[in-house]
């Protein structure tokens, strides 16, 4: 079953004119906020899992093209949208806004019961200044560009030009100030990305005059006092860079850091923080929505966009754009667990904003990292009910209070499984679950087939001493408790949720419960050879209670 939020009563909501406008909440805007060992996002009061997907970057640009997808992105179980708003169509002449585009989103979004998180399309769109307006583009007298090492200006806004920040800085505030007074109540907003994929790709740093100056000159002491005050603390690759430097306390850029090609990525990470946190600012003064960065991931110089918050920029971003609340890598390489740990961390809260549609990677990162939630891109041109992610997030809706209360409580463990990495033995609560890939319902995708089909993971939830939630596809689990006693099955029931409230369905017993009848090497092992086993297909989700004996 899926959860949705609606907006009561039906009145009209500042200007829209919606016929369906409905009354708004009162409660607090929405917010981020630590609770117990989670981050969490809080919408009108409670924490918030989001279950979003990403249009492609000009969907948002036509409402005639959107109209036939709102319904059916509601369907594929999202509960939130993230949609570009480009600078290009808010101002189209300096100080002349048109909004028509961001209410028709949040009137759409409503009659949906979907939210929204904006993405602020202004100076930069994976480094291009493409989306900045035709009367910033012609006068780059006014809004200088960035100036590569030979001198050849490139189409990217300089960040080290007062003008450039100043004017990305007043529409973005002028366009938090709309939101505020046409969703101020309503809350169909919840967050804001500030530009995309910001960096410089294809280049090392800027060689504007001004930024010539600043590489020459001491590294700020903004950010040096941060350095030596937080040294324990930093995030290791950035510690080790510096200290591999010589740990110097002062001095230039090349100095303290070396002259290496990171400096300079180092260097243009600081002046890229400076120019969106003057942005975000500006933003927050009219409405403080959370505000955060996503960033373009690469793993090694050259594949990514430098100055961009890579994990070992992450310090030198949360120093330098304190306004922003989260940053937010873009995950579609491989190794997706190591992306998640590099960005949980140094309290940096986990959200993926850009992904894959993996269903597994989304369980693991909620479950594994507290992450708020993960958008897939492009999610306009898959949104469908049948698609194993629209599974996947009906049930994460349905368990979402469950979910988010065993993120602040710690309780909550997850398992990815694939032909590379089979098995996963994970400890939560009193007992031990070895995970192994399960059996898989009908013939193995061929190669190249769809992935998905055979995708094995799970969510576990510890609900008490020996009880546990289980959400997931094609795994079988083992267990064993901490004493001496092997431990065995309880209760084993599947079930679902409705209106929040856990309904079982099917007592599993017998051959759904006996995983292994080897009885002499079992009890070798301290275990019972019971456990649990969730087919292939539609994630489903079970209750287990487990018992010594």
């Amino acid at each position: 079953m899926k959860l949705r939020y609606v907006l009561p009563c039906a009145v009209a909501l500042f200007g829209l004119g919606m016929a369906d406008a409905q009354s708004v909440s009162t409660s607090s805007i929405p917010h981020l906020e630590k609770r117990g060992q989670a981050t969490q996002l809080m919408v009108d009061g409670r924490p918030f899992l989001i279950l979003a997907g990403e249009l492609t970057n000009s969907a948002s640009s036509s409402m005639e093209y959107m109209a036939p997808y709102w319904p059916k992105l509601a369907a594929a179980n999202m509960n939130t949208i993230l949609a570009a708003v480009t600078w290009e169509l808010v101002e189209p002449e300096p100080g002349k806004f048109d909004f028509a585009l961001v209410d028709g989103a949040i009137r759409e979004a409503r009659r949906n019961h979907l939210r929204l998180i904006f993405i602020w399309f202004g100076s930069w769109k994976n480094g291009e200044s493409s989306y900045t307006p035709l009367w910033v583009k012609k006068n780059q007298k006014q809004y200088p560009l960035f100036l590569s090492e030979s001198g050849q200006a490139i189409t990217y806004l300089s960040v080290f030009k007062e003008a450039n920040w100043k004017a990305d800085a007043n529409a973005f505030a002028a366009m938090m100030r709309h939101i505020r007074e046409v969703d101020g109540e309503a809350h169909t907003v919840i967050m804001m990305q500030v530009e995309n994929e910001v960096g410089c790709p294809g280049a090392t740093r800027d060689y504007v005059p001004e930024a010539k100056a600043a590489f020459n000159a001491p590294v700020p002491r903004q950010l040096m006092d941060y350095m030596v005050k937080n040294k324990e603390n930093l995030v290791q690759e950035f510690r080790q860079y510096w200290e591999a430097a010589g740990g110097k306390t002062s001095g230039t850029w090349a100095e303290v850091f070396g002259n290496q090609p990171m400096t300079n990525e180092i260097f243009m990470a600081w002046y890229y923080a400076l120019y969106v946190d003057q942005v975000a600012k500006a933003g927050k003064a009219e409405y403080a929505l959370p505000m955060f960065i996503n960033v373009d991931l690469g793993p090694a110089i050259g594949g990514y966009s430098s100055g961009g918050a890579l994990p070992i920029q992450l310090n030198v971003w949360q120093r330098g754009a304190p306004a922003i609340d989260i940053i937010a890598p873009d995950i579609y390489l491989p190794n997706f667990a190591e992306w998640c740990a590099w960005y949980d961390r140094s309290g940096n809260p986990l959200w993926i904003p850009e992904t894959r549609g993996d269903t597994a990677n989304a369980f693991y990162a909620i479950g594994n990292h507290a992450a708020m939630g993960i958008s897939p891109f492009g999610i306009e041109r898959q949104a469908d009910a049948a698609t194993p992610l629209a599974e996947a997030y009906g049930l994460l809706a349905q368990a979402a209070p469950e979910i988010l209360e065993a993120q602040a409580k710690g309780a909550i463990k997850a398992v990815s499984l694939n032909a590379q990495h089979p098995t996963e033995t994970v400890k939560l609560g009193n007992y031990s679950f070895a995970f192994s890939m399960g059996r898989m319902r009908g013939p193995a995708p061929a190669a190249g087939g769809n992935a998905q089909a055979s995708a094995s993971y799970a969510i576990v939830i510890s609900t008490g001493p020996d009880d546990y939630t289980i959400l997931g596809s094609g795994v079988q689990a083992t267990f064993n408790g901490p004493g001496p006693s092997p431990a065995a099955v309880a209760k084993l029931e599947e079930g679902a949720y409705v209106d929040g409230r856990w309904v079982p369905g099917r007592r599993l017993n017998g051959d759904d419960i006996m995983l292994n009848y080897d009885a002499p090497n079992k009890f070798i092992k301290n275990e019972s050879g019971q456990g649990f086993r969730i087919a292939s297909g539609a994630p489903k989700a079970l209750h287990l209670q487990i018992y010594g004996y």
